[in-house]
């Protein structure tokens, strides 16, 4: 079976700084893997490479079997991205932003209802996204993420601005029970960790640790955010 992410060799510099170096791992499809470090250790620019929003400098990156950045346009409406900025315009509603990215999408119209009624959005839905609260923009994002039925999604903090209840609402759209292939990043180790199979944990832009959660233990995590 064709592993959903193949990384062999990444390298990605900004200017003269290295933020990824040697990066190799595989992640079979339907994987959840969670992606550790501190502020700045290269995990949302992991995720944006993934998304084929930023090209590596060394390596091999494949979606799907599907070599990046040259044979992005074959995988980008398979992946879904929940990144730290939104990704919707501040002023349009939110049924406006999702109706826009359905068209993007080849989605229908009952597709933009279903996941608005699924972030609990259905009210609220034709507010102006600039009127919104946090919380409520990042249940947008979901929405938005999710909309065209990713097989892989890519998290970037994904529960930030959501209280208990909200991030009980979208669990079953980017939590592990979608079924998907997941990346995700957190600010808390601890709660992810009980969410994945495998787990990267990056330090000065190398693996620090790639394996199970089980095979991670707290002090090399406290190590981690040091």
């Amino acid at each position: 079976m064709t592993a959903a992410i193949e990384l062999d060799g990444l390298v990605r510099n900004f200017g003269e700084r290295t933020v990824l170096s040697g990066l190799s791992l595989s992640v079979p499809a339907g994987t959840s893997l969670a992606v550790l470090g501190r502020n700045g250790a290269g995990k949302s620019t992991l995720l944006r490479i993934l998304a084929t929003l930023l090209r590596p400098h060394a390596g091999r990156v494949a979606i799907f079997g599907r070599d990046l950045p040259a044979d992005g346009w074959a995988v980008r409406g398979r992946i879904g991205l929940l990144s730290h900025e939104p990704l919707l315009y501040r002023e349009l509603s939110g049924r406006e932003n999702l109706t826009y990215h359905a068209r993007l999408h080849g989605v229908g119209a009952d597709r933009v209802e279903e996941v608005l009624a699924a972030v609990g959005m259905a009210r609220r839905g034709d507010d102006p996204v600039r009127s919104c609260s946090r919380g409520m923009v990042q249940r947008l994002a979901v929405a938005r993420a999710v909309l065209h039925r990713p097989e892989l999604l890519l998290l970037d903090e994904p529960k930030s601005n959501l209280d208990p209840a909200a991030s009980d609402l979208i669990e079953p759209l980017i939590g592990r029970s979608s079924g998907v292939t997941r990346v995700l990043t957190s600010h808390d180790p601890e709660a992810a960790l009980a969410e994945v199979d495998l787990v990267l944990a990056i330090a000065q832009g190398r693996a620090a640790y790639l394996g199970p959660p089980s095979g991670i233990d707290s002090e090399t995590i406290r190590g981690l955010y040091r």
